[in-house]
């Protein structure tokens, strides 16, 4: 299996399209559904998809149920294991190498008007540096053919980053794009501890599909999947540039910052390579920063009650709000479980806890849940000067806000004849 396997339901826009805009307008009039775009002006010979990867299409594709998917995420992140190193020869990703590296001929886009131009926004930094190894999403402004800025936040790789530049060196990485999903899920996946993302990845893989991740070692010893459709080596440079304008998540434009600037070293990519685009603030965006926070949330809850399914909500952005589900056994789980879900994912704002019997990710229904088991002054948890989501644009000036909770819960103990869920 691979990224392109995952590719075939993408409707084909054969006409004419530009990489300024041209993704984003074509999908918002064809309702965000999944397209591959295979007559692109900037990118000759390149092909470009958008929107393949959501919560129903991963769990379609892999045969699991939601839960099913959080939980084996969750077995993941418990048992990671050791890729399969293979040949050069024998990695797909090595099938073309371009003489200089020239990203302006990759379809690399500009979506909103408000960004300050094109930039990566699917593609994954993977970096090695002595003993320690991550594999995480930034963003990446194409400030020329052969040059990046990336917004690095205050963890694993930037960690990594300073470390190399207190020692005046550089931090050698691989970027990739169009890697398939097992990969571009744990990459979004963040821990409190240092653990290596791509082992757990390998993980994912031999549960999902019985099969080794292979991995191949680029020119800087840096390793990649083998399957993937791009991979750049490159190295994070002492430098620093302006990163920004950039519509984030939340749909809101994000500020302007000195960032480190990457220098590109080489591009690899596959025959007839297909380029992943994330449109910022779109579903696939939200599925793939919530749905690996998923799995820690459970985790957490799961310490205090029975848990039974956990989803970040598209109006929160997958990463501000979560629904989760439990079976309560006595009257005071339902306020643990929300204590639990905010601890699990710190830079969750909101969360609403609900029986099992209800649907969490149709906000329907949870607002029917909320409507007819929730009262106001009884059910309602609010912290104050708690840590804050950088994401979040209505944070206070230190960084902090206020969370929430909500038990929308049958009151425990209470005749369910009553609260009976709609169907």
């Amino acid at each position: 299996m691979s990224f392109r396997d995952h590719a075939l339901r993408a409707t084909v826009v054969d006409k004419v399209t530009s990489v300024n805009h041209g993704f984003m307008e074509e999908s918002g009039r064809t309702g965000h559904v999944p397209l591959i775009f295979t007559n692109i002006t900037e990118a000759p010979g390149h092909r470009a998809i958008m929107n393949i990867l959501t919560r129903t299409e991963l769990c379609k594709h892999w045969g699991l149920s939601p839960g099913e998917l959080i939980d084996t995420l969750g077995w993941a992140m418990e048992n990671p294991m050791e890729p399969m190193l293979v040949t050069k020869e024998d990695a797909e990703c090595f099938q073309n190498t371009m003489e200089s590296p020239d990203l302006t001929v990759i379809p690399v886009p500009w979506h909103y008007p408000e960004d300050r131009g094109r930039y990566m926004s699917a593609s994954v930094i993977v970096a090695e540096r002595g003993p320690d190894r991550n594999m995480s999403y930034h963003r990446q402004f194409l400030s020329g053919p052969d040059r990046l800025v990336a917004r690095l936040v205050p963890r694993h790789l930037r960690q990594l980053t300073d470390e190399a530049r207190s020692d005046d060196e550089d931090l050698q990485v691989a970027i990739i794009n169009g890697a398939d999903p097992c990969v571009l899920l744990c990459a979004a996946m963040s821990f409190d501890e240092r653990k290596d993302e791509l082992c757990v990845a390998a993980a994912l893989h031999q549960k999902l599909y019985g099969e080794p991740l292979r991995v191949v070692e680029v020119s800087n010893g840096v390793l990649v999947p083998a399957d993937c459709e791009y991979v750049f080596t490159a190295k994070i440079t002492n430098e620093d540039d302006d990163e920004g304008p950039y519509v984030d998540i939340t749909g809101t434009v994000d500020d302007v910052r000195k960032q480190p600037v990457i220098q590109v070293e080489a591009v690899h990519h596959r025959n007839n390579p297909i380029f992943h685009a994330i449109l910022p603030a779109g579903k696939e965006h939200k599925t793939l920063m919530g749905l690996p926070r998923a799995p820690t949330i459970k985790a957490a809850v799961s310490k205090v009650t029975d848990c039974t399914d956990v989803h970040l909500s598209e109006g929160g952005c997958g990463w501000l709000s979560s629904v989760v589900a439990i079976k309560p056994s006595s009257s005071d789980d339902a306020l643990k479980a929300i204590e639990a879900a905010l601890d699990g994912h710190r830079s969750m704002k909101a969360v609403t806890v609900v029986d099992d019997d209800i649907r969490i990710d149709d906000p329907v229904h949870v607002e029917w849940a909320m409507m007819t088991r929730w009262q106001p002054d009884r059910d309602t948890m609010i912290l104050s000067a708690q840590k804050g989501s950088s994401l979040d644009p209505s944070r206070s000036e230190d960084g902090t806000t206020s969370k929430v909770g909500f038990n929308a819960t049958i009151p425990y103990g209470e005749d369910r004849e009553p609260y009976s869920a709609v169907n």
